[in-house]
């Protein structure tokens, strides 16, 4: 049987690499990916790996032929970026939106990537200096990977079994911040966020750190002049998925 080689395409990622350690193979910035076949399909609609929440990295494992790493590794812009690729490798650059009464088609090649000046900052480190605007405390954070994501998820499952109202924000933030006024002691860093964490400083920090992620930008605009971000979901690949046969 004649074999089939099919082509693939080098995915640039937001983060160009930049904050990735020396010697790290996502450093180059580059990932180069296959186009989307039936066994992928075969991926998005494994009702297991949907119940664990796993789908969507299982497809990226399944589309990624180098460099070879782990999913935990990537920053979650990058991750983003990849899962743009995936849709556009497997069923075309062009997706319908809709809101409302409304829909509209967006070219997702056209989506550009955000927050990609890196000159004043340093290479191969992904920690950050902020001063909160209201109160003036000086904090560090750092932005989020693969794992930190899974290990939130994770935390809030086992805190919700015990308090269905356990908050996803004080969670995420416990992972962000690596350091209030210099201490890095985690019991200090909860303490701040639970007791001295003014909202008006919470908005700004989480702001600042949608400023600071290298990511690909989701927003468009509708027909009616509002900006409206797509969704990265199971629906963003394979949106009929229920009447598949």
């Amino acid at each position: 049987m004649a074999e089939f080689k099919f082509p693939t395409e080098t995915v640039d990622l937001p983060s160009k690499g930049f904050f990735y350690p020396e010697g790290h193979p996502l450093k180059e910035g580059k990932v180069e990916m296959k186009y989307m076949t039936a066994k992928e399909e075969d991926i998005l609609a494994n009702a297991n790996y949907i119940q664990q929440g796993i789908v969507l990295d299982k497809l990226l494992e399944s589309l990624i032929i180098s460099p070879k790493f782990s999913l935990d590794d990537l920053l979650i812009g990058d991750k983003n970026a990849l899962l743009v690729a995936a849709r556009i490798l497997g069923y075309g650059s062009n997706y319908t939106v809709s809101y409302g009464k409304n829909t509209q088609t967006v070219d997702l090649s056209k989506l550009d990537n955000i927050n990609d000046d890196f000159s004043n900052l340093t290479e191969g480190v992904n920690e950050f200096s902020y001063t909160m605007p209201s109160t003036g405390t000086e904090i560090t954070f750092k932005l989020l990977t693969g794992k930190d994501e899974k290990s939130i998820t994770k935390e809030l499952e086992g805190l919700r079994k015990i308090n269905p109202e356990a908050g996803e924000l004080t969670t995420r933030f416990r992972f962000i911040i690596t350091s209030v006024s210099g201490n890095r002691d985690m019991e200090s860093i909860i303490n701040f966020i639970n007791n001295y964490l003014l909202a008006s400083d919470s908005r700004a920090l989480r702001e600042h750190y949608k400023s600071t992620m290298p990511d690909i930008d989701m927003s468009y605009e509708g027909e009616d002049g509002r900006f409206r971000t797509i969704p990265i979901g199971l629906d963003f690949f394979w949106p009929d998925i229920a009447n598949s046969f």
